[in-house]
């Protein structure tokens, strides 16, 4: 486990990651509208 000395740095990754999966996410979403659209 991280020790208190390395909370900020654990907190600044994690909120990193968060922000790649959701911004990830959306962008998937929005490419898989595109191609069903395309295709239909």
């Amino acid at each position: 486990m991280a020790s208190g000395n390395d909370m900020k740095a654990h907190e600044s990754t994690y909120t990193g990651f968060l922000g790649l999966v959701k911004w990830g996410s959306i962008l998937t979403a929005l490419v898989t509208v595109l191609v069903v659209y395309l295709i239909a």
